[in-house]
């Protein structure tokens, strides 16, 4: 569940909580990485090689806050920690995969190019054979 210590900058407004919950530089594309599978801390940091792993740490924490990711111990120290969405984070994917999609066409509108599909890469559907 959530943490209630994560307040809505404008109470009452859906557009700011939801923004308070997947907005940010690095948000969207770690869960739509999240929903191809659980991932453990390095595994993520090995994938965003532009995040910081200050960045990462804070944007995870941020994400299981609100209850969309959860943190996996799977052993005692130094066992790595795997993240995974949590049910409730599964409810925010068509809003991932509507805004990869919007992506998509604003690259074609600006004359920019997707990436290929690397380990950085989000051009594969949410759902798509290849994850499923």
């Amino acid at each position: 569940m959530g943490n209630l210590s994560r307040p809505n900058p404008l109470p009452g407004c859906p557009m700011a909580a939801a923004f308070a919950a997947i907005g940010g530089k690095w948000k969207l594309t770690l869960l739509y990485w999240l929903a191809h599978g659980e991932s453990h801390f390095a595994g993520l940091r090995r994938r965003g090689t532009p995040i910081t792993p200050k960045v990462l740490a804070e944007q995870l924490r941020e994400l299981e806050a609100d209850g969309l990711v959860e943190r996996v111990v799977t052993g005692p120290v130094p066992a790595p920690v795997i993240y995974r969405l949590t049910p409730y984070g599964t409810t925010v994917l068509p809003v991932v995969e509507e805004v990869r999609v919007w992506g998509e066409a604003h690259l074609r509108h600006v004359g920019g190019e997707a990436a290929p599909n690397t380990a950085m890469g989000c051009a594969d559907a949410i759902g798509s054979p290849r994850f499923a």
